[in-house]
């Protein structure tokens, strides 16, 4: 037997309208703060990726899925939302006709790491990316509308840790300061860190084993290297976050981990046995530079990504329900080829005026028939036989109040629509019936 590849899953039929109704909060959720989707494709260039040879994240030296097309051009399965989009508002000069551009994306994404609860080789994100301005209250705005998505889904227990890098030069001077500093424990450090250290030595202040050595406490604080202007802007965020009522923790041991990241970092944690120790649902920051690195003008921005599998597991763990009992309208038996026939023309019809229904296609038995309308949940049950192909009805039973009755086979639709719209446990089954 032939079965999924390590770190996939798949998303079975009982689970798919949750994920719906959850992406279908986040685009509305999205739209209120004027973000418009954008999709790019699975797979791109390599070195729009790899386009760094000091970038010391384990997304790019470790985790990368990087193959050669029959063309032997290198390319990359999309790892991170965020270079995806940059690319995407360069080559389609986005900031032309919108200097504040903001965008938003649901997609697929690929890392090779170790499986973990919530987290796969081929999982889902939501990610949000604002570019054109370095206003410190449109990084409020992002962190605003990731509680406003955490909010709105009934989620507690959710924090939010906050740090700045500052500009180019304070996280130089800190650069400097902590290489410094970890120079005289080189030694001690892990084999990663030990890279780092010559690499990106920030990236040594999110080592999950390094941070548990003593001399790791004494390590330098950046808020002992940031210019006026860097304090000045994490001021400002602090300040937008208390006016909107938004708690947070400033951690200057948070770093995120790409490299781009400048200014403010966040990450928005869920604590509870849901995810385990890996406990992050949301996480970002701003990346002024990264723009013009990859060929575009001089554009600040800033940006969020969520785990859409974390997320789904976090409302699990809530106990929310997003979605209500998944029925069928209408379970239509018939009996004979005559009236066999005409039900998938009535089926048929009803489908295109919302009704969701179905038929049996395996000539099963009248009490097999009722057994699969009981179990597909059918709100009403109709038989459909020869006498009523003759006389123009169908029998109809109401399987919430078991009232049975036959009506004209013209007036169906309306029948079963009229019920819907008049009881609340049956909204929102269609586009019909929705609230």
């Amino acid at each position: 037997m032939i079965t999924k590849p390590k770190g996939t899953e798949d998303i079975l039929p009982g689970e798919i309208r949750e994920w719906v109704k959850i992406e279908e909060f986040i685009r509305r959720v999205a739209s209120l703060y004027n973000f418009k989707e954008i999709r790019t494709p699975i797979f791109e260039s390599g070195e729009l990726f790899h386009r760094n040879q000091n970038d010391s994240s384990d997304m790019v030296t470790k985790e990368t899925y990087d193959f050669f097309d029959k063309g032997q051009r290198q390319l990359t399965l999309r790892p991170e939302g965020t270079a995806p989009v940059v690319r995407a508002l360069i080559e389609h000069k986005l900031y032309i006709d919108n200097p504040v551009s903001k965008l938003f994306y649901i997609n697929q994404t690929f890392r090779y790491e170790r499986p973990q609860k919530g987290r796969q080789r081929q999982f889902h994100q939501f990610g949000i990316e604002a570019y054109g301005s370095n206003d410190p209250l449109l990084d409020v705005e992002c962190i605003a509308l990731a509680c406003t998505i955490l909010k709105g889904l009934g989620l507690k227990n959710v924090r939010v840790r906050l740090n700045t890098l500052g500009d180019e030069t304070s996280r130089n001077n800190y650069r400097n300061a902590l290489i410094q500093y970890f120079e005289q424990y080189e030694d001690n450090l892990c084999t990663d860190c030990k890279e780092r250290l010559k690499k990106n030595p920030l990236r040594i202040l999110d080592c999950k084993v390094d941070s548990k050595k003593e001399y790791f406490a004494n390590a330098p604080k950046i808020s002992d290297y940031l210019t006026d202007e860097s304090k000045k802007h994490f001021e400002k965020v602090i300040e937008g976050l208390s006016a909107l009522g938004i708690e947070y923790e400033a951690d200057e041991r948070l770093v995120r981990g790409l490299d781009y990241y400048t200014y403010t970092v966040f990450e928005i944690e869920y604590n509870s046995t849901a995810l385990g120790s890996q406990n992050v649902i949301c996480g970002g920051g701003r990346y002024n530079n990264l723009i013009k690195e990859l060929g575009g003008p001089d554009l600040p921005a800033v940006g969020l990504a969520f785990g859409m599998e974390r997320l789904i597991l976090a409302v699990r763990e809530e106990g929310i329900k997003i979605v209500g009992e998944d029925k069928l309208h209408l379970y239509l038996i018939a009996l004979g080829n005559e009236a066999h026939t005409l039900a998938s023309k009535l089926i048929n019809q009803y489908r295109l005026q919302g009704i969701s229904s179905d038929i049996d296609y395996l000539e099963g038995s009248l009490k097999s028939q009722f057994k699969k309308a009981d179990r597909n949940k059918a709100i009403f049950t109709a038989i459909l036989g020869e006498d009523e192909v003759k006389n123009g009805t169908i029998n109809m039973k109401n399987n919430v109040t078991n009232m049975q009755e036959t009506i004209q086979i013209e007036n169906v639709q309306q029948y079963i629509v009229s019920y819907l719209n008049h009881h609340s446990h049956c909204k929102g089954c269609t586009k019909n019936t929705e609230e």
